[in-house]
């Protein structure tokens, strides 16, 4: 064989395999989770009911006690007082949080900031 012939062979052989590297990295594109929602982008699917007793749990840890919970126009509305931890001073002040749906989510509104940070993590938003 001729230099010629080796050159063309070599040039055919390079181009034939520059060719099934792109073909195969090609087809790889587009193909990740194939039909599922990748991670962190799930949407977490809570209940009214799961929301206020999530609210509930967290105001009971939280040393709150809760008075009652209302339902009012789609929205929850939990009434909760400090308790009087053994000091004798009584109940505190009665205090409120209001659960309301959201687009996504519930919103909780006038919550104390430290239970709503714990609200949050248990239901996972």
């Amino acid at each position: 064989m001729s230099t010629r012939t080796h050159s063309l062979v070599n040039s055919v052989l390079v181009a034939l395999a520059l060719s099934i590297t792109v073909a195969a990295s090609s087809q790889a594109q587009g193909r990740g989770h194939q039909g599922k929602i990748p991670p962190g982008q799930a949407k977490k699917m809570v209940s009214m009911d799961r929301a206020t007793d999530v609210t509930r749990e967290v105001l009971a840890d939280h040393g709150y006690r809760v008075v009652r919970v209302e339902i009012v126009n789609g929205t929850r509305i939990v009434y909760f007082r400090r308790g009087s931890h053994g000091n004798g001073h009584g109940l505190g002040p009665m205090e409120r949080i209001v659960i309301r749906p959201n687009h996504e989510r519930f919103v909780f509104d006038e919550a104390p900031k430290t239970v709503l940070a714990e609200i949050n993590i248990k239901l996972g938003f």
